[in-house]
């Protein structure tokens, strides 16, 4: 008979066993990093670009459209908060977004819905850059939006008879420097905001260096491996086909049937 000093150590060792996959030591590290999170769901982050059409008379009606979706998204997903950054250029617009998953779908699902409207006059040809999945702290604080009325920049100069011709960046490039100056304006705010009244709108106006050039958006939005969000949504919703060891069999498993 066990005595209870062996089953002590044997629920110990089931707890280790338990707790020592990549998952649970990932959950830890969370943990550690932030006592009081409620673990309801992990923090994605999205970040689209997208055309304005020349005829969006006044680019804040974007910016409403947003805030009253976040709102029903909030309402439907409680608890599930919303954060970011919406920038409206004059020609272009580029969204961060963070929360949960289904917040990100819903809002790919808009984004679906109004560029299939026949006569969409928010958005234009709309591009997924990146979907970043189970983030450890959000970049934003809240959300909100920015009308910007910006020059075109050229070789880390302002002009305004737009880009002049020179040899494009690849995809790759051209995403990594967005993310790059993404990350380092979310932290300029975070420092630049705590503690502070002033709006994020007159933060951003005094760092207009530390916004992606509007160039770099058109360039990427001509992309045609950047996915659209209903590429995109096809294939989140699109079942995964993983061919195992065993369906590699010769001959294949009709052969082998014996007739009588």
């Amino acid at each position: 008979m066990e005595t209870s000093s062996q089953l002590l150590s044997l629920d110990q060792k089931k707890e280790e066993d338990v707790g020592t996959s990549l998952f649970h030591c990932h959950m830890k590290q969370r943990r550690l990093f932030n006592p009081q999170e409620e673990m309801k769901f992990l923090l994605h982050r999205l970040i689209v670009v997208s055309s304005l059409p020349q005829q969006l008379a006044d680019r804040k009606d974007l910016g409403v459209h947003y805030e009253e979706l976040n709102q029903r998204l909030q309402r439907y997903y409680q608890g599930d908060a919303i954060t970011g950054l919406l920038l409206l250029y004059p020609t272009c617009m580029l969204h961060v977004i963070e929360s949960s998953s289904e917040v990100l779908v819903s809002l790919l699902q808009d984004l679906r819905d109004m560029q299939e409207r026949p006569h969409c006059v928010l958005i234009e040809a709309p591009r997924v850059l990146v979907m970043s999945h189970d983030l450890p702290s959000r970049l934003f604080q809240q959300w909100s939006y920015k009308v910007l009325n910006v020059l075109a920049r050229v070789g880390g100069m302002l002009s305004r008879d737009g880009p002049e011709e020179e040899e494009e960046e690849d995809t790759d490039t051209l995403v990594s420097t967005t993310l790059s100056m993404l990350l380092k304006l979310g932290n300029h705010l975070l420092k630049a905001t705590k503690g502070s009244k002033m709006p994020l709108g007159s933060v951003l106006d005094e760092v207009p260096e530390m916004l992606v050039p509007q160039d770099i958006l058109v360039q990427l939005l001509s992309r045609e491996d950047l996915l659209s969000p209903q590429q995109y949504l096809q294939a989140y919703h699109t079942p995964l086909h993983i061919l195992i060891d065993s369906e590699r069999t010769w001959p294949p498993p009709e052969q082998l049937r014996c007739e009588f």
